[in-house]
């Protein structure tokens, strides 16, 4: 198995996704590698909760350019992981 913490990046903080934290559904950048069911997997072992249900988006990278020089952005995945109406609120996400 893979280490939780290469799965889960790190997590995205906008107005939506506070917005979505008020129903239980947290966001996360995730590995482009990583399926649904090793999300689940990482974030119980992370923050000690049970997920109920985990959606993925990829987003393909953006093109940029700096002067006459352009180039993409790196290709990301995104997680939305619903929890259980049991398991407790993300610490993490509490200060936001």
């Amino acid at each position: 198995m893979k280490d939780p913490r290469d799965i889960i990046k790190r997590p995205v903080i906008t107005e939506n996704s506070a917005d979505l934290m008020a129903e239980k559904k947290y966001t996360f950048e995730v590995s482009t590698k990583a399926n649904k069911t090793e999300i689940k997997d990482a974030v119980e072992l992370i923050f000690g909760v049970k997920v109920a249900k985990v959606n993925t988006m990829n987003l393909k990278g953006k093109f940029k350019r700096m002067g006459r020089y352009g180039g993409y952005r790196a290709d990301r995945k995104k997680a939305i992981v619903q929890l259980t109406e049991d398991s407790k609120e993300l610490e993490f996400f509490e200060s936001v």
